[in-house]
């Protein structure tokens, strides 16, 4: 059961449960996809129907973002509990690694991915790196032949928002991997050049003010938050 959230269905899950799923989708057949809105995401599927169809059209929308806890809330269709990208990523390869599956890391810049990918190695004895290439390319074709050959159970899509949805709704079922995950700038913390949020921070919802304190830069992105706010309260009040 989903609950709407701007036009969003969330999978109304806790991050044990989205995992579990994650592990069933990896044993079943044929091939699905993760993606992981926060509000700035819902935005944007609120302006681009071919964005919201590749979100509602994945295997599991886990709610990455305080600021979508809340929204449902007011709403008056609570979501049990925030599950950010990373930490369900991070569950998920612990996993993979006791099975020895093999993993497929695509995007962020040049040289990151092959950090995250030793680093992971180090991190999780067992799991098998198919494949890396970053994120600065212009054909599909290509990256998904290669995907295809490395026989990738998973793969991190790590391309941005709305791009990684999109690649992953036109191009899943050709890669061969069992499951794709959109995880933005995961490759960039699991690569080490960005740090996470100390837990005090994540635990109080506060990771995306940490955030923008560390990047000041990120202040045009965040401004989606009060807007995404104000479109919720509008789309209570019509009800």
């Amino acid at each position: 059961m989903r609950v709407d959230v701007l036009g969003v269905g969330f999978d109304n899950l806790t991050l044990d449960e989205a995992v579990e799923r994650g592990r069933e989708l990896l044993r079943a057949g044929g091939t699905h996809y993760v993606v992981t809105p926060n509000p700035e995401i819902v935005e944007v599927c609120r302006e681009n129907p071919a964005a919201r169809e590749a979100v509602n059209g994945a295997a599991l929308v886990l709610p990455d973002g305080i600021g979508v806890i809340k929204g449902a809330a007011m709403l008056g269709t609570p979501l049990r509990e925030r599950v950010p990208g990373i930490e369900f990523a991070a569950r998920l390869l612990e996993s993979m690694a006791g099975e020895g599956l093999s993993l497929y890391l695509l995007g962020a810049k040049p040289g990151v991915a092959e950090t995250a990918a030793e680093r992971l190695k180090e991190r999780y004895p067992g799991l098998r790196i198919a494949g890396v290439h970053n994120g600065y390319f212009q054909e599909d074709g290509p990256i998904v032949e290669e995907i295809r050959q490395s026989g990738a159970d998973a793969v991190f899509v790590c391309l941005g928002a709305p791009k990684q949805e999109l690649w992953m709704a036109k191009n899943g079922p050709a890669t061969g991997a069992k499951l794709l995950c959109g995880l933005g700038g995961s490759l960039d913390v699991f690569a080490g050049t960005v740090k996470r949020a100390p837990k005090f921070w994540r635990d109080h919802g506060l990771e995306w003010f940490y955030r923008l304190c560390s990047d000041p830069r990120r202040l045009g992105r965040m401004m989606k938050l009060p807007l995404f706010l104000v479109h919720v309260r509008q789309s209570g009040r019509r009800k």
